[in-house]
């Protein structure tokens, strides 16, 4: 039996399923670190980078719309529209995946030249065939978000992550230990990823077969009231029925709300292509060209990876929103709405604002703990700080999402994009990587003040209220509390191995910054009885345990 899950167990599904994968996303790099110089390392980047953005563009959005309008077909009693619905995605996928694999195979050497990494050809050859299986996967793990069954998209997405790493991994080693060179190297760990295409297309096979199986047992149910029904109506009621619907319809309505979503759902892949192509041409005369290629492999390398974490929440939770604000908005429930959109935009603001904050002020330990060595470390500060904006803005499209808003998220996802363009350009010469990074930034912060402004005309978005100075406040003594613990570890661990002393330092920052972040929560009062009810029940009893113990933890709700 298939179960549908609740926003909080499938935003809590996704994201440990998005957990997974980045760690093991974070797993492929570090060995990448050992294994590859420069040219292997930007070569590796700059294929993952294109196939990213070309995955975007096969699916053209489509997961996202067909999660919404499977959600309100089931809503309005209207399975069938929904499975057809399904289908037409399907075929939408497969033709699109294969048009931009051969697209993307013979268009390497162009891309190469772009990016002044001649070799990541191969690289970028290699990881083409992931094109024919991911699109498909993609319009599969849109139905079943539809039908709110988040457990077959997280599974297939470990599934294939395991698959992309371990035998992306194990045959660039064996490459690297036949002597190919640097380049083939790339080429092999870039392959893991058709790979792990092959096993979550058969994970989410599976799942399909388990829910036809469901479907056909609900319909033979109730077969025998539909009939009762039919003969009741009579031929003229049968033949007023609903028609098929016809796939040039389908697309008509998955384009007009799918068009403005791949803008927003590329906005980030297409700030780091943005940066890791254009790197060595910006910043030439800053750094000189085989600085600003070093650069661009801690960047790509280690700044990417770790930035991926902070948002893995808000990614789950939009995953999971916008189903359930869609059919609220459709039956115009705007109670619903603006309670769902409030709490998703609190806790993504309590959970992914300490992990980035971590992330910033301990790259020094962090960088030099998991990579060779420490360099790049302040790239890494700066990226994963502005994370916090990117996932308050990645949250609020798919509000809008849900909102049917699609054009109006586009809209401020052009805006901020244009900023970026501009704002690198500009700032690139004169401040190397950094100017290129505060262009992000200033994306990012546009994108989400417009959304939250236009959001807030419909319904109004009570995140903290009154409570923002006291949060700002937990934030900053956090900050400052846990850069002040890796300072003093590392000084008194200088006479250990290097690799003891990052990890010693790392340890004790994110225990001051986790611990004394969320004390500071409850004795400032910011998170209230409210918020810790709110939490699933495996959750909400260490908080609400953790409450007793803090001073001015006993909170009555609302308080």
């Amino acid at each position: 039996m298939v179960k549908k899950d609740s926003l909080i167990k499938g935003t809590l599904i996704l994201a440990a399923a998005a957990l997974t994968a980045r760690a093991l996303g974070l797993f492929q790099r570090i060995p990448l670190d050992y294994m590859l110089g420069t040219e292997g390392s930007n070569a590796f980047t700059d294929a993952n980078n294109i196939y990213l953005l070309l995955l975007l563009i096969a699916t053209a959005g489509f997961p996202s719309a067909i999660s919404k309008m499977v959600s309100e077909r089931f809503a309005l009693g209207r399975p069938d529209e929904a499975k057809r619905i399904f289908h037409a995605g399907l075929v939408f996928g497969a033709a699109a995946g294969l048009i931009l694999a051969i697209a993307l195979y013979m268009l390497a050497p162009a891309y190469a030249t772009l990016t002044k990494g001649e070799g990541s050809v191969l690289a970028v050859r290699a990881i083409a065939p992931a094109l024919l299986f991911f699109p498909i996967i993609a319009m599969m793990r849109g139905y079943y978000q539809g039908r709110q069954m988040m457990a077959a998209g997280g599974t297939s997405q470990i599934v294939e992550q395991f698959l992309r790493v371990l035998l992306g991994i194990g045959l660039g080693l064996i490459v690297l230990q036949l002597g190919w060179g640097e380049r083939w190297v790339a080429a092999a760990v870039s392959f893991g990823t058709v790979f792990g295409g092959i096993g979550a297309l058969v994970v989410m096979l599976r799942f399909g077969r388990r829910l036809k199986r469901q479907d056909d047992a609900e319909q033979a149910n109730g077969v025998a009231g539909a009939e009762a029904t039919a003969a009741l109506m009579g031929p003229a009621r049968n033949a007023g029925s609903r028609e098929p619907l016809k796939y040039r319809n389908i697309y008509r309505e998955i384009f007009a709300m799918s068009l403005p979503a791949i803008i927003t759902s590329m906005a980030v892949n297409l700030v780091y292509l943005f940066d890791t192509a254009l790197i060595p041409r910006l910043t030439e005369s800053y750094y000189g060209l085989q600085m600003a290629l070093d650069i661009k492999k801690d960047f790509g390398i280690k700044a990417i990876s770790l930035a991926g974490i902070p948002p893995i929440l808000a990614i789950a939770l939009g995953s999971s929103i916008i189903p359930i604000i869609a059919s609220a908005y459709s039956l115009r429930n705007m109670n619903v709405v603006q309670r769902q959109a409030s709490m998703v935009m609190r806790i993504v603001c309590f959970t992914g604002v300490p992990i980035a904050l971590l992330l910033s002020i301990a790259s020094f330990s962090i960088t030099g703990l998991l990579f060779k060595g420490t360099s790049g470390y302040e790239v890494v500060a700066a990226l994963t700080a502005g994370t916090i904006l990117q996932i308050t803005m990645m949250t609020s499209n798919s509000i809008l999402y849900g909102m049917s808003k699609q054009r109006v998220s586009m809209r401020h996802t052009l805006i901020g994009l244009g900023l970026k363009v501009v704002a690198s350009i500009a700032l690139a010469p004169l401040m190397g990587i950094f100017g290129m990074i505060i262009g992000s930034t200033v994306c990012f912060a546009a994108v989400t003040l417009l959304n939250l402004r236009h959001i807030n005309r419909e319904v109004k978005l009570v995140v903290f209220g009154k409570r923002w100075l006291p949060y700002i406040a937990a934030v900053a003594i956090s900050a400052l509390a846990g850069w002040g613990a890796e300072y003093g570890m590392l000084e008194l661990s200088k006479g250990l191995p290097a690799k003891l002393s990052y990890f010693l330092a790392a340890g004790t920052a994110a225990i001051v910054v986790g611990g004394l972040y969320f004390v500071l929560l409850i004795m400032l009062r910011v998170i209230t009885a409210d918020d810790v009810s709110s939490l699933p029940g495996r959750l909400r009893k260490p908080f609400q345990r953790l409450m007793k113990l803090v001073p001015g933890g006993r909170l009555k709700a609302g308080g």
